[in-house]
């Protein structure tokens, strides 16, 4: 899809499930199962979307999804799709990971920075090896001293070989990386975690990250449990939604595996998803 000089396309490293209660926090599960049916293990099914942009002459990727360094354990726990996973996606698209030019994680969370890296020898290297890697500096101070609630999270693995490399690029708040693509800090689901706006050609982007994982996300109190500062995401919600809404934005969910694109419409007091497909 293009914005003027700027042209993405919406990826996925494919699949992956986590416990519908702890995705729909105070929500009973009467209600959120209607519109993501759990399996007999109580997970519902989540996709890991990133971005392949093109803009000012840079590859850029928004997001690497979960990676490949799991466990038979973790793998059963989380259900990963097989492959093609993220890395031969974009070799189907021309873009090796050497051509990539920067890459931003929202956060650090394993499931949107997996294939920051791989296992070489034994060792976790960059996959992106000519890349400047983003994220806020409070989120990646974070990741390396987690709290107990959310240590799961947080893989070092994923980010620490970068600050051997001298790859990353830690920012202090909002910032254009390149003309068309802004960074916006939008805490709630941890700190420091960002959004992702592309503008151009009149027209407005806005990756949701996981402040609005999935389209049933939507509604206002529809917040994960894994939130750290729930009332920070829905102060956040109530910002940036009625905002895509009267600015006609197509959004994009991080975690929708069904319609991860569309506009939102407001009707009878209540904010809907028109879905919109986007070529991958």
């Amino acid at each position: 899809m293009k914005l003027g000089d700027l042209e993405f396309w919406l990826i996925t490293d494919g699949t992956f499930r986590l416990d519908g209660g702890a995705m729909f926090g105070v929500i009973p599960r009467p209600m959120w199962e209607r519109v993501a049916p759990p399996d007999e293990r109580n997970r519902i099914l989540m996709a890991m979307n990133s971005l392949l942009i093109r803009a000012a002459g840079k590859w850029i990727l928004v997001e690497t999804g979960a990676g490949d360094k799991w466990d038979a354990k973790r793998t059963d726990i989380y259900a990963f799709e097989g492959p093609p996973r993220l890395p031969d996606k974009l070799v189907t698209h021309g873009v090796p990971p050497e051509k990539i030019d920067i890459v931003i994680n929202t956060h650090l969370h394993f499931d949107h920075c997996g294939w920051n890296t791989r296992i070489v020898n034994g060792e976790a290297i960059p996959i992106f090896q000519n890349a400047r890697y983003i994220v806020q500096r409070g989120e990646f101070e974070h990741a390396k001293d987690p709290s107990e609630r959310d240590r799961a999270s947080y893989f070092p693995k994923n980010f620490l070989p970068m600050e051997k490399s001298g790859q990353w690029s830690l920012l202090d708040g909002d910032t254009e990386v390149v003309p068309g693509i802004e960074l916006i800090r939008v805490p709630g689901h941890n700190r420091d975690m960002m959004c992702v706006r592309l503008t151009g050609g009149r027209k407005t982007v806005f990756f949701f990250a996981d402040l609005v994982p999935t389209a049933a996300h939507v509604p206002y109190p529809w917040i994960m449990g894994y939130d750290l500062y729930p009332l920070t995401t829905l102060e956040n919600k109530q910002k940036w939604i009625p905002q895509a809404v009267r600015g006609n934005w197509l959004v994009i969910f991080g975690h929708e595996a069904r319609t991860p694109s569309g506009y939102l419409i407001e009707r009878q007091g209540k904010y809907i998803l028109e879905p919109v497909m986007i070529d991958a």
